[in-house]
């Protein structure tokens, strides 16, 4: 038996990131964090809701870089929520990113949105594997 997530799974689970970042059904689990991390890259907070739809498109399944099984979250909107991490040549921001996420409730749950810090490795529960 093949570990979770399978390709089949990821794949769905970007396609619902995508469609709750059209419908602007997007939270952000630590605003602040997000809008520092997005200002180093000149990017506005602001601009994201906009630019999510385009930004789920470059991923794709095999830039998976969360555990297996997902992690789950002990943030308090989304506790128990499984996590989704991708690593990614972004077009939109012109570097390597990080993308964590969750889908709770109808809703796109942004974890953290950042300029890769650990290109090519995967996370083991925070840690480098």
């Amino acid at each position: 038996m093949n570990p979770r997530p399978s390709y089949r799974e990821l794949n769905g689970k970007l396609e619902e990131a995508r469609r709750a970042a059209l419908a602007m059904q997007v939270r952000f689990v630590d605003p602040d964090t997000l809008h520092s991390d997005l200002l180093e890259l000149d990017f506005l907070i602001n601009d994201l809701q906009l630019a999510l739809p385009d930004i789920l498109k470059e991923m794709s399944p095999k830039e998976y870089r969360g555990v297996r099984p997902p992690q789950r979250s002990y943030e308090k909107p989304i506790l128990g929520s499984e996590l989704y991490a991708f690593g990614w040549e972004s077009r939109t921001f012109g570097c390597p990113m990080y993308l964590k996420f969750s889908i709770k409730g109808g809703y796109l749950w942004i974890v953290s949105l950042h300029r890769d810090r650990k290109q090519g490795r995967r996370e083991t529960h925070g840690l480098p594997q």
